[in-house]
């Protein structure tokens, strides 16, 4: 393996190094990207599925997806189809010529088991027979050790007979727990001796009812990893604390060679934090059950279902985490870094077209009615190789509201009675009047063309105008369903301290729109990314839009331009 890697240098990949130079795996690198399966991935999961699956990859290594299905309470299969898919989505792979590495972690309930029973065995772990709350009670403080419980000096005998009666489902829920036998004066709370199995009679979405008994997390993720030879089990920050049990248990079930040493290393980095949105399960349930959004794919969630379908691309993911890199602290991410790397990723990949999102009718009185004529514009202006799309102008066409005002405001050269502007790609027009209903809103702007201004023509010189505007033929545009989508949040931390994360919701986070678009799009395909010249990057969505049928949502506009806006109609 090449040590010139294109990813950049971090504490992670010199450890990696480090263990590579001193032949401690030789040379081999196994790293594990374990969701538990009770919802849906978000934008933090693609940090840690970037981290695990890149530093795999960068090293001629392989990384397992495993699901860490240990509460069945909370899992559904839905979830784990939903996270393959995304893992696949975001361009990772964990299948080699050899294996495809998916697992879960109820593959080894019966390994698991028997590591507890060797813990007993060895005096190492007994069942607690407290309550929840006296085991609550008991635990002491961050400055005031924890009480040994009343059942910690059970035999083994007792322990053993007591723990095989609860995996053969004699006692109901919260009856007892197993828990190892550390230290109750440890400085870590995590290491009074933590609960390693609970009883839980509910039904597994694999498993069925074979399980009443079921491995606490923090358990059951050292010994996966160690089934599984993970090499550098790479985890963020909030695993810190729980890195001495991790070792601890490992380290007592290698000496009663159940595993062989080295055991993996757990190594810590700092989680992604990013303003603008949340990341809690919890709360972005709250979200959906409460129809705050529409569904945990809508394109304002955070989620990676809902980036996906705001029009998200893989490659725009993957910049993102690249350029935030991996630290060993905590830091806030703004949200125009992410959005940055979604315009670096789309600008040079999107073609362009015209769409008018708030039509505004200019009819140009001298055009003959009935004729139209092709123009022509680059489908992408930095590669010509990608050639030229076509579409037609006519006698009445679409253009903004926005680029009229019938008195204008100085410096605005857009159309207003007496100015001349171009129509982009076509004629050079003047305006000479505007139409307006009984309420005195504009309905139709009139204009008169320069028959030989037409652009790419040796008249087009003799004319110098300072408006340029976009443009729609009105018979020949195809009318589609745009949503203008926004940030969630109007607060950078909507969720922090105190605060009423609901309270910061953006009533402008969607606006949905009609527009008309050039009929070049009527073949989009859903999830087709385009840059609609000057409005932003829009995709078809990959639910609602068919051919001929088009709907686009806004992923991202052409400049950051966040500004908290005033509320106004047209929401969800």
């Amino acid at each position: 393996m090449s040590t010139e890697l294109n990813a950049a240098s971090n504490f992670i990949r010199n450890i990696i190094d480090e263990d590579n130079r001193s032949g401690k795996w030789g040379q081999r690198v196994e790293t594990r990207f374990p969701p538990e399966p009770n919802g849906y991935l978000h934008i933090g999961h693609a940090k840690a599925i970037c981290l695990n699956f890149g530093v795999a990859r960068d090293y001629d290594g392989v990384c397992h997806l495993r699901f860490d299905d240990t509460n069945p309470e909370k899992e559904e299969t839905e979830y784990v189809d939903s996270i393959i898919d995304m893992v696949k989505w975001l361009g990772f792979s964990y299948q080699t010529p050899q294996k495809e590495h998916l697992y879960f972690a109820s593959d080894y309930f019966e390994t698991l088991y028997q590591g507890a029973e060797i813990l007993i065995q060895r005096g190492k772990a007994y069942v607690d027979s407290q309550s929840a709350d006296d085991m609550r009670a008991n635990r002491g403080t961050l400055t005031e050790p924890g009480k040994d419980s009343a059942f910690r000096n059970r035999s083994v005998e007792e322990n053993l007979d007591l723990f095989r009666r609860m995996r053969a489902g004699e006692f109901a829920d919260g009856t007892h727990v197993l828990r190892a036998k550390i230290d109750m004066a440890s400085p870590n709370i995590n290491l009074r001796d933590p609960a390693i199995y609970r009883i839980r009679h509910a039904h597994h979405h694999r498993t069925g009812d074979a399980w009443c008994l079921y491995p606490m997390y923090t358990y059951a993720h050292p010994l996966e990893d160690a089934i599984e030879n993970i090499t550098h089990s790479l985890c963020t920050l909030e695993f810190e604390d729980q890195r001495p049990f991790y070792d601890w248990v490992l380290g007592e079930l290698a000496d009663a060679g159940m595993f062989k040493r080295p055991m993996p290393q757990q190594i810590e980095f700092a989680r992604l934090q990013l303003t603008y949105a949340i990341t809690s399960k919890r709360k972005l349930r709250q979200l959906v059950d409460e129809k705050h959004v529409d569904g945990w794919d809508d394109p304002r969630m955070p989620t990676l279902v809902g980036l996906r379908r705001r029009g998200f691309s893989p490659e725009s993911l993957q910049l993102f985490c690249e350029r935030i890199g991996v630290a060993k602290s905590a830091s806030w991410i703004d949200m125009s870094v992410l959005e940055q790397a979604l315009r670096d990723d789309l600008d040079p990949k999107a073609p362009r077209a015209t769409a008018v999102l708030d039509p505004l009718k200019l009819i140009i009185d001298n055009y003959p009615e009935g004729k139209q004529e092709d123009c022509q514009a680059p489908v992408h202006p930095h590669a010509p190789e990608r050639g030229m799309r076509t579409f037609p102008i006519s006698r009445e066409l679409w253009i903004e509201r926005e680029d009229f005002q019938a008195e204008p405001v100085k410096g605005f050269f857009r159309l207003f009675p007496g100015n001349k502007v171009r129509l982009r790609y076509g004629y050079v027009v003047e305006c000479t009047g505007f139409d307006t209903d009984a309420d005195g809103n504009v309905t139709a702007v009139h204009c008169q063309y320069f028959e030989d201004s037409r652009s790419g023509t040796p008249g087009a010189d003799n004319y110098k105008v300072k408006g340029n505007i976009h443009w729609v033929s009105a018979p020949h545009a195809l009318a589609a369903e745009v949503r203008i989508y926004d940030r969630l949040f109007v607060d950078p931390n909507p969720d922090a301290g105190e605060k009423n994360f609901l309270d910061a919701i953006n009533p402008n986070a969607k606006r949905v729109t009609q527009a008309y678009i050039e009929p070049g799009l009527m073949s989009a395909a859903p999830e087709d990314r385009v840059q609609f010249e000057r409005h932003g990057y829009f995709v078809a969505d990959r639910q609602d839009s068919a051919p001929g049928r088009p709907v686009f949502n806004r992923i991202v506009s052409l400049k950051d331009s966040w500004a908290v806006k005033p509320a106004k109609g047209g929401g969800k």
